[in-house]
C-alpha cells in the first residue's frame, strides 16, 4: 500500500492542531530507540544518564557521540499530521514524542526539564530535517520543517542532554525547571 504524503497546503491547514501544545506543562507520549538497520523500539519506560543517553539507544555508539544531540525530542502534534497514524510516527527517528511547546521561544537553549525522574538541558544543536525525513513524511513536510516560516517553531524538534539520571515513562509530565 502506497503512503501518501499530505501537501504543503493539507499540513498547514491542520497547523493549529500542532499550535495548540502546552508551554508549561506538557506530557510524554512516546519513548523512541532508535536500533540498528533503522528498526525502532517503542517501550513503555527507560532509564537516561548524562554518560549514556537514552538506554538502549544507538546515540552511545562508540564514535564519541555529541553530548548535545543526546536524545531528540518531536512534539507529537505535528508528527501525528505529517506521519499520518500513530504507527508510523516512531520512523521520524526522535526520541521522546512529546505534547509540549519546543518553540524556541518558550524552550530556548538552556532550558531544564523534568521528565519522570530525570532533569534535561534543552542543547543548542539544529535538529532539521533530512532525506530520510522525507522519504518518510514527504517533500512539503520537509521543506515546511526547514523553511523560514516555521523555524523558531521547531517543528523538526530539538536537542536535549541528560543533566540527572532517572527513569522516564510514556505518560509521564514535562515540566519546565527553568
Amino acid at each position: 500500500m502506497a503512503i501518501q504524503h499530505l501537501s504543503a497546503a493539507q499540513i498547514e491547514a491542520q497547523m493549529n492542531q500542532a499550535e495548540q501544545s502546552p508551554q508549561d506543562h506538557g506530557v510524554l507520549e512516546h519513548i523512541v530507540l532508535r536500533l540498528p538497520d533503522e528498526q525502532r523500539a517503542t517501550p513503555q519506560e527507560a532509564e537516561v544518564s548524562p554518560d549514556g543517553g537514552l538506554e538502549g539507544d544507538r546515540w552511545a555508539r562508540p564514535n564519541s557521540p555529541n553530548p548535545g544531540a543526546q536524545i531528540s525530542v518531536m512534539n507529537s502534534r505535528f508528527l501525528k499530521i505529517v506521519a499520518g497514524d500513530d504507527t508510523r510516527m516512531p520512523l521520524a527517528g526522535d526520541n521522546l514524542l512529546v505534547d509540549l511547546d519546543l518553540s524556541e521561544e518558550n524552550l530556548p537553549t538552556g532550558t531544564q526539564l523534568q521528565i519522570g525522574t530525570a532533569t534535561f538541558e534543552v542543547t543548542d544543536v539544529p535538529h532539521t530535517g533530512c532525506q530520510k525525513f522525507q522519504r518518510r513524511y514527504g517533500k512539503d513536510a520537509l521543506e515546511l520543517v526547514n523553511g523560514e516560516t516555521y523555524k523558531s517553531q521547531r517543528l523538526r524538534g530539538l536537542f536535549i542532554r541528560t543533566i540527572q539520571a532517572g527513569r522516564i515513562q510514556a505518560g509521564d509530565a514535562i515540566r519546565k525547571l527553568t
